[in-house]
């Protein structure tokens, strides 16, 4: 059976490992932030970007008549 002494630094340990524990999980918390910020940029760039080549598309020509007499 283990001793008082020993019951306590395992204890103490324990301590040690979850507030290691939290600490890390807050700066995977932090991570998932700016990890899902920087998505919704990109996915908001993007949209931007389709955009403009939907409308730069509009502007081709689309019939034989606008095709240049070839």
């Amino acid at each position: 059976m283990a001793t008082l002494d020993e019951l306590a630094d395992r204890i103490e340990r324990l301590v040690l490992r979850h507030d290691e524990l939290k600490r890390t999980n807050a700066l995977l918390e932090q991570k998932l932030a700016a990890v899902g910020s920087e998505r919704d940029n990109l996915r908001s760039r993007l949209a931007a970007a389709r955009a403009r080549i939907d409308a730069l598309l509009e502007r081709l020509p689309t019939g034989p008549a606008d095709e240049g007499g070839t």
